[in-house]
């Protein structure tokens, strides 16, 4: 939130909630991109042919990886699933606030077990999860977004985070212990085998982690590239991730990446006829490393028990992994009506043959439905967190996306669908199939991946407003990076990649953000107006104060003001957060609004 030169020496942490006292003007300070967002600039000297995508060098060279800082995103109020005639809802409370991640992707670039072939000369986004310069710094750009979500955590205090899936590349076992210990903030070594550059190359070097704000318990959810190779394929023998030969696969070795190399060059890849010389084979091998070995869903959920952070299995009990079903519930608050339900809709090992990556079964639809009648009898509100998007339940799945929607649609307190796997911010209505009853239609929303552009995660509010309607304000939020750091390289990286990978070679003026943020309206049945009509906190308004050499650096929601005496005038000073105040004035008083 600072840079260098504004490193805290004394850290004095003040948040505050304080009473709206005058009327104030203005739009004030917004969180993440709803204050401003990352744009690509347009590449107007592109090379013909276009540049591999593991051409990285060039990516500066010929303006890929140039981005600037554009304005904020806000689509406003989102009335679709409200009746025909409502206009406009007024926030009274907060009820619940919480931050999704998804699709992390953690890397070990140096496995022998990746499919870099079918992504490092690829042009189409199908492909970007086999390679993209981004694996190379995937634990610090997630390490990025968790400090970042530690500092929004001041003013905007959450009640739980959840991990949307694809925490890894795939079902190896050092990708998820680095996912993990990142939560947890251990020291990190990102790199395996003989952790070649580890001295001095940038995404080789050992790091501390933040970890998570152990007052954040956080949950996880299972993704198709945690318990399948590259998502969709039956995982390769034991061997081919922990011995030293790289994987050969449809008449290719996959290829591996050098980590001694400033842009991590991709090494051992391509025909085995360029491996052979004379008459003889030279299979090309990398430094074995007995902890890339590949997990079973159940050893998968195993690993959520060995952390620091809260709580212990993030989700998981000792039935999940007895029953190797990755299903379970919660409630995030005592004094809220409120759970989240979270959802196994990844293909399963016996549903591989039907060649989808969501599925539906019916042992997983009946403890779905269930749920949701449960907490319908119970008078909760509800919040479906899974991997996959509803879209992508394939035709071949036994239970078919027409029937998952109608059921849904039985459920007036449902309020989300979350989930991410697609990479993108996508916010979609799901309304009601009798638009009599608006209230039993809910809202679908996606969170992109944090390894590929726009690498954004998102900030939940669910509010309840003066007419006892449900607001849901989704906002995306960019992990804070400071210049030349790891993180920030990768910004470049996965902008200059998305330029190859997800827009056409005569496309590359598209200067879009791909950020999504909205208020999304959701009405509830009588009942349920009625029981949560005295829930909720009031919105408040927050800052966060940090001394640093120079004076205080302030962080804040809304609009900061100032005056000598808390009688005195007030004067507009800023919207832009954070704020840096001199010595001299530090004394004054300070305060925000939304």
């Amino acid at each position: 939130m600072s840079s260098k030169s504004m490193k805290p020496r004394i850290i004095q942490i003040i948040s505050l909630s304080i009473p709206l006292l005058i009327p104030l003007s203005g739009n004030g300070a917004e969180l993440g991109t709803r204050q401003r967002t990352i744009t690509p600039v347009a590449v107007t000297n592109a090379p013909v042919p276009p540049i591999y995508p593991s051409a990285v060098s060039n990516y500066a060279a010929y303006g890929y990886s140039s981005w600037q800082w554009g304005p904020g995103e806000d689509e406003g109020q989102q009335l679709t699933n409200m009746p025909a005639g409502y206009t406009r809802a007024t926030n009274a409370a907060r009820l619940l606030a919480f931050l999704s991640i998804s699709d992390a992707h953690i890397t070990d670039k140096e496995s022998p077990c990746q499919a870099i072939y079918f992504g490092y000369q690829g042009s189409n986004s199908s492909v970007s999860p086999c390679y993209s310069p981004v694996m190379l710094y995937t634990t610090q750009v997630l390490d990025a977004a968790i400090r970042t979500a530690n500092a929004v955590n001041r003013l905007l205090p959450f009640d739980f985070a959840i991990s949307l899936g694809d925490d890894a590349n795939g079902p190896q076992y050092n990708e998820l212990r680095w996912y993990i210990d990142v939560m947890d903030g251990k020291y990190i070594t990102p790199s395996s085998g003989t952790n070649a550059g580890a001295g001095t190359i940038d995404y080789q070097k050992p790091f501390q982690a933040a970890g998570l704000n152990p007052a954040i318990p956080w949950y996880a959810v299972l993704g198709n590239h945690d318990h399948f190779w590259m998502g969709g394929l039956l995982i390769p023998p034991q061997q081919a991730f922990t011995n030293e030969n790289v994987l050969f696969f449809l008449d290719n070795y996959m290829g591996t990446l050098d980590g001694s190399t400033p842009y991590g060059d991709v090494i051992d890849v391509g025909s085995v006829t360029n491996f052979i010389v004379g008459s003889v084979t030279n299979s090309p091998k990398v430094a074995a490393d007995p902890n890339r070995y590949s997990l079973t869903t159940s050893n998968w959920m195993r690993e959520f028990f060995n952390t620091s952070s809260t709580p212990v299995g993030h989700g998981f009990s000792a039935a999940n992994l007895t029953n190797n079903f990755a299903c379970y519930s919660f409630e995030p608050r005592t004094n809220l009506p409120l759970k989240v339900i979270v959802l196994d809709d990844t293909m399963s090992a016996q549903d591989y043959a039907l060649g989808e990556q969501a599925v539906l079964d019916t042992k997983h639809f009946n403890w779905l439905t269930n749920e949701l009648q449960l907490g319908q009898d119970q008078n909760q509100l509800m919040i479906i967190a899974a991997h996959e998007p509803l879209e992508a339940i394939g035709t071949n799945s036994p239970v078919s996306l027409t029937t998952v929607l109608a059921a849904l649609k039985t459920y007036p307190n449902l309020l989300l669908w979350i989930c991410g796997h697609t990479h993108q911010n996508n916010i979609t209505p799901q309304p009601s199939l009798d638009r009599a009853h608006p209230e039993y239609g809910f809202w679908e929303v996606q969170t992109a991946s944090l390894r590929d552009f726009p690498q954004e995660f998102r900030a939940f509010e669910i509010l309840r407003n003066t007419d006892n309607s449900i607001s849901i304000r989704v906002t995306d939020l960019d992990p804070e990076e400071t210049t030349n750091s790891p993180a920030a390289v990768s910004r470049g990286y996965a902008v200059g990649a998305a330029r190859i990978f997800m827009t056409p070679s005569t496309n590359l003026t598209d200067t879009a953000s791909y950020a999504h943020n909205a208020e999304l309206l959701k009405l509830l049945t009588p009942p349920m107006r009625t029981k949560i009509a005295g829930c909720g906190e009031p919105l408040g308004h927050k800052l966060a104060i940090d001394r640093v050499d120079t004076g205080v650096v302030i962080n804040f929601l809304g609009e900061l003001q100032s005056a000598d005496t808390l009688a005195g005038p007030w004067n507009d000073v800023t919207c832009v957060s954070p704020y840096l105040i001199s010595a001299a004035d530090a004394a004054k008083f300070y305060r925000s609004s939304e």
